[in-house]
């Protein structure tokens, strides 16, 4: 029966030239665009400065959605406050959970930081089904392009060699891209560093960081006196150099916890468009390592 209907939602789709294609945040966006090429035309919903947790769930976008074959979402409940009211609104038959045309993400990702324990509120702001921070690291988003080529050719199969073309050059690209980065990398590797919010796991997997402590007690838990006296004990004790967040968050707890604690505070970029230079999935990538690589340049 399920088949039937997603057959039924296939046949549905508007004749016409592009798939309209729209992204939760813009990085999704930005990778569709790369295996996608003039095939598809692309909208995002979140801003690239926004935090992707809290997004203002404006009638607009619920227009923007009934327009929408393909919703592209990170998943792992990381829209689960803003998202499925929109979706829902929209009235397009083709993005609702389990059509063809709702594609989340989430799933061409290892998950890390799944809670084994039992979770309550108490534990502050943490996503049951994994760490939805995923799309920095290269191998992830390679893994993300090819699932979101499959679905592209799944809904138009006419550009099936488009698209796999497309996801060939995207993967040769961001091999090519490793090799440069990886002055980068070996200067970052075993680095300690503090974070705002616990959202750097899949960064720090990859890089190598060594995550000592959190500015948030407990994800989305504002920080009381005693924590930070503590987290700043911790740093000077452990010779961290490194507190990084997210642009989007306030920079004045955080800048006094790095200078008490002798540390660098870095404010970085996590979406596209969010930096100079940031245009694209590479841009972005780029921007971050640099920036983070910054205070270990002699």
């Amino acid at each position: 029966m399920r088949r039937l209907m997603a057959l039924a939602v296939i046949a549905a789709w508007p004749a016409r030239g592009e798939l309209r294609v729209v992204s939760s945040i813009p990085v999704l966006g930005s990778l569709a665009k790369e295996v996608g090429g003039d095939r598809i035309r692309v909208d995002e919903l979140a801003r690239p400065t926004q935090d992707p947790h809290y997004v203002d769930a404006r009638p607009n976008l619920m227009v923007t959605l009934n327009r929408a074959d393909l919703l592209l979402q990170v998943g792992l409940e990381l829209e689960i406050g803003w998202l499925p009211p929109l979706v829902l609104g929209s009235r397009n038959p083709r993005i609702q959970p389990g059509a063809p045309g709702n594609l989340d993400c989430s799933q061409f990702i290892p998950p890390l930081d799944v809670p084994t324990a039992r979770i309550d509120r108490s534990m502050g702001d943490i996503h049951p089904l994994g760490n939805p921070h995923y799309w920095l690291p290269p191998d992830n988003a390679k893994h993300l392009a090819r699932g979101i080529a499959r679905r592209l050719a799944q809904l138009d199969p006419e550009g099936t060699a488009t698209y796999e073309q497309r996801l060939q050059r995207f993967e040769a690209r961001v091999a090519e891209k490793e090799a440069a980065w990886a002055p980068l990398v070996d200067k970052l590797r075993g680095t300690k560093v503090v974070t705002f919010h616990r959202s750097w796991t899949h960064v720090s997997r990859w890089l190598g960081l060594v995550e000592v402590g959190y500015l948030e007690p407990k994800p989305g838990i504002p920080p009381d006196p005693a924590h930070l006296a503590r987290l700043i004990a911790l740093m000077r004790e452990k010779n961290v150099p490194l507190l990084i967040m997210e642009i989007f968050y306030t920079r004045q707890t955080a800048a006094l916890v790095a200078e008490k604690a002798g540390a660098r505070l870095l404010t970085l970029p996590t979406d596209v468009g969010a930096a100079r230079g940031a245009e694209d999935w590479f841009g972005l990538v780029e921007a971050l390592l640099k920036a983070m690589a910054e205070p270990f340049r002699r």
